[in-house]
């Protein structure tokens, strides 16, 4: 009975360290300024049920034609928190995974689809609400990929009284030039809806594009707003979206804004954001910790 109950001992820390989180998928809420019902998945921590403490909240935005399961499908976000969370490199946490169909996190021209709106007024309140999360800004944090990346920077640099930190990986970001020169095929397929209708040409650097060009919005906003929040950018070598990412990295330079940059081995795949997401949970948690 000794020799049993000192193996038991031994193994509890095995056993402790194989503690798993729990992925509810595709839950609703209705909204009302979207008009419609909206989906999002969430992660909540092993301990979640055991005990009544509440915890911070990662956001975490899908790229451009996935949706709330993008990050528990593809990512292995269960997998990887579990691991970051139990091995000590990151905080138990909350993960927010919503769905934003193709609007870019933004509200869009014509302000059928007001998903910022949505996002800001409707979602983290019911998350808030529904789950013992916290509520403050040290206690909140935003990533996701690609145009989850545009999101991300789009909703901490427009409202940074709301995030503690922001993990843009391999973002969706462009110049004026990239605009004003786009073919008008891509143009009409993705973004006109977006950013206003206009043939190629500086017509379409309308007032709605600079309300949310990323680079506009570290140009004019106070430098005192941008540094309340810490930043985390990371893009792959071969990734088409590099040189955008090396752009805004510049920008945040010569305006003195304090941030993590990485270029890593790797392109625009899953593979390279499922490599990223520890080290994101892991800057995120070191926001999230005194």
């Amino acid at each position: 009975m000794r020799k049993l109950s000192l193996i038991i001992f031994c193994l509890l820390p095995l056993i402790s360290s194989a503690q798993q989180g729990m992925i509810k998928e595709s839950l609703k809420i209705k909204s009302s300024l979207m008009g419609k019902e909206m989906e999002y998945s969430i992660y909540l921590p092993a301990d979640y049920d055991k005990t009544n403490r509440s915890y911070p909240v990662l956001y975490l935005l899908h790229g451009y034609s996935d949706d709330e399961t993008g990050w528990t499908q593809f990512g292995e976000a269960q997998h990887i928190a579990d691991e970051a969370i139990n091995n000590g490199t990151a905080p138990a946490m909350i993960i927010v995974m919503p769905d934003a169909g193709v609007t870019f996190y933004i509200n869009n021209a014509d302000g059928k689809e007001k998903y910022e709106d949505y996002f800001l007024k409707e979602l983290i309140p019911h998350i808030e609400s529904t789950y013992r999360a916290r509520t403050k800004k040290e206690f909140r944090a935003v990533a996701g990929l690609s145009m989850g990346g545009y999101g991300t920077m789009l909703l901490a640099t427009k409202h940074p009284d709301l995030f503690a930190a922001a993990a843009p990986l391999s973002g969706a970001f462009w110049t004026d030039n990239d605009i004003s020169t786009m073919p008008a095929e891509r143009w009409n397929g993705l973004f006109a809806g977006l950013f206003g209708k206009s043939d190629p040409g500086p017509g379409r650097l309308t007032e709605q594009w600079y309300k949310n060009s990323i680079l506009k919005i570290i140009e004019t906003t106070p430098l005192d707003k941008l540094k309340s929040v810490r930043y985390y950018i990371d893009c792959g070598d071969d990734d088409f979206l590099v040189k955008g990412n090396m752009t805004l990295h510049a920008a945040m330079i010569d305006k003195a804004v304090p941030h993590e940059f990485r270029i890593r081995d790797g392109a625009h795949t899953w593979t390279y954001w499922r490599t990223a997401l520890p080290e994101v949970m892991k800057f995120v948690g070191q926001s999230f910790q005194r």
